[in-house]
């Protein structure tokens, strides 16, 4: 039996029973009833156990039944229920206040029915409500099953988990990061405690409680599911409902590619794009084998990702390290759901995402910046390729990566993410003499030179925001932590100083030239330093 005391009152014929005192422990647990045979009764109750009694007993005695109720409370016990008209008829107002006082339910029983009747209809009313909790659960356990079965994306399975369980439901990162979360509690608040222990266990804070269940692989803890239930206590088929549904959430979040043979050929098809890309393996093998094994990274768009980290002091250690980025990559809930196929190479980690037509250009350079955010032992920087379309373009893509994790490494760039796209001119000019493009700066950028090198480094940070930021006020004005009328003045008054029209395509291209050349002039003087 697990019923709150609130919830036994509402079961016949205990409806016609009245809570008299201790309404703060109505949400004790009733586990099982007991009748008061005996003085000593109170050695022998169990928590959660709820006593009922004539008052026989204790009738010539009121203060030791109020002894009597400091030790049931101190035993766990959920209530005393008192049957009056017999031997009592009215219950002692010491007991009512040390009842009160204690928080600890004290019951007026009624009179015409037995206790039989009483315990009956508590035990009829538990069989009922295990039967329609089993029953439930059934129900939830097929949908499951039902969901199992496919190979939705990570963020539909969450949906439909949380849509059958009927509770809200939080998936916690192996590094304590939300994934997921559709309670009413805030991400900081529901980490707090993080990690938990690796065991399925109820958490609880102020304001909310949870069943938790880790989620593991191969004895490794990779996440946590949290479902936030209002049952104070829960059966054994209910836990089990929750674990069963932790188990199919850790299977796809930790599963990559689909049953074993699809993993072997996706393994295999990797090692093809790798033949291609050093040995010159023709790209319609590539497109043959994806098409024979349906693999279906090249049926649309998509873009190349190379990666790679600084620091290992040998290459043994550098590729352990990308080898664990690629994991990294594989499990991250944003990457996951962009079905990414990935490369162990010499230059890095090579992976291709699919993208859609109507996606956004910066949704894969986004959920890379998230992931690689998150990591806070290595420094990798990834390098995204243009839009392609097919395997003939997938050179081509790899070789855009390179070229961009090439520049952005010889210009000191400190972002994680640098897309191809924003290096176009670099790729353009690389090979401009540095004599003119310090002739161009000093002509584009002169209506500084002559001010107060402080206001004139100043200008030039807010009027690189604004070229940065495509000519937004309000993102330059947040990147500067400025008010946006400070931003709009500046760049009237940079207008006015470099004689230019800030409305004119021509004029912001050139301004872009020039802030290009000063990060290559800078880099270039950068790298003669350190060979002195």
């Amino acid at each position: 039996m697990y019923l709150t005391v609130e919830q036994a009152l509402s079961v016949y014929p205990l409806t016609e029973a009245r809570l008299v005192a201790g309404k703060a422990g109505r949400n004790r647990i009733v586990k099982s009833v007991n009748v008061m045979d005996a003085p000593d009764i109170a050695n022998w109750i169990k928590e959660g156990e709820m006593l009922f009694t004539t008052a026989y007993l204790i009738k010539d005695h009121p203060e030791e039944a109020a002894d009597l109720i400091v030790k049931l409370n101190r035993r766990g016990s959920s209530g005393l229920g008192i049957k009056l008209g017999r031997f009592w008829t009215s219950i002692p107002d010491r007991l009512i206040a040390q009842a009160d006082e204690l928080g600890f339910p004290l019951i007026e029983l009624p009179y015409p029915f037995t206790f039989s009747d009483q315990i009956n209809g508590l035990f009829h009313a538990e069989m009922k409500r295990n039967t329609s909790v089993l029953q439930d659960v059934l129900d939830k356990q097929i949908r499951l099953m039902r969901f199992a079965l496919q190979t939705n994306p990570v963020r539909q399975l969450f949906d439909a988990v949380a849509e059958v369980i009927g509770e809200p439901v939080a998936v916690v990162g192996s590094r304590g990061r939300i994934v997921y979360n559709t309670s009413a509690v805030p991400d900081a608040e529901l980490v707090r405690e993080w990690p938990w222990p690796l065991r399925p266990m109820r958490v609880k804070s102020e304001g909310w409680q949870a069943f938790c269940v880790p989620l593991l692989k191969n004895d490794r803890c990779t996440g946590y599911v949290l479902f936030f239930t209002p049952r104070q206590v829960l059966s054994a088929v209910e836990e089990s409902l929750y674990i069963q549904a932790s188990e199919l959430l850790s299977f796809h979040l930790n599963f990559n590619g689909g049953p074993d043979f699809e993993v072997s050929s996706r393994n295999h098809f990797s090692q093809l794009i790798k033949r291609h890309l050093q040995d010159g393996l023709p790209a319609e093998m590539l497109a043959e084998y994806a098409e024979r094994r349906e693999i279906g990274t090249f049926k649309r768009p998509y873009r190349c990702v190379l990666t790679d980290v600084a620091g290992p002091a040998d290459e043994a250690a550098r590729i352990e390290t990308l080898e664990w980025l690629k994991e990294e990559y594989v499990h991250h809930p944003r990457l996951q759901e962009m079905e990414g196929l990935h490369v162990l190479m010499e230059e890095g980690l090579l992976s291709l995402f699919p993208v859609s037509d109507g996606e956004g250009d910066g949704a894969l350079a986004a959920a890379l910046e998230d992931c690689l955010s998150d990591l806070k032992k290595v420094a990798p920087k990834a390098a995204v390729s243009c839009r392609k379309i097919g395997p003939q373009q997938l050179a081509e893509a790899f070789g855009e990566c390179r070229e961009t994790l090439r520049l952005s490494g010889e210009w000191g760039s400190a972002g994680r993410v640098m897309r191809c796209e924003t290096l176009d001119l670099a790729f353009l000019f690389e090979h401009v003499p540095k004599e003119k493009m310090r002739m161009y700066c000093d002509r584009m950028l002169g209506g500084l030179m002559g001010k107060d090198p402080e206001y004139a480094q100043e200008m030039l940070r807010t009027l690189e925001a604004y070229l940065d930021n495509d000519g937004q006020l309000n993102e330059t004005a947040k990147k500067l932590f400025i008010h946006r009328n400070t931003a709009t003045y500046r760049i009237e008054k940079l207008s006015e100083l470099l004689d230019v029209d800030f409305k004119k395509i021509n004029d912001l291209l050139r301004l872009k030239m020039a802030f290009l050349f000063r990060r290559m002039l800078s880099a270039e003087d950068g790298r003669t330093e350190r060979a002195r």
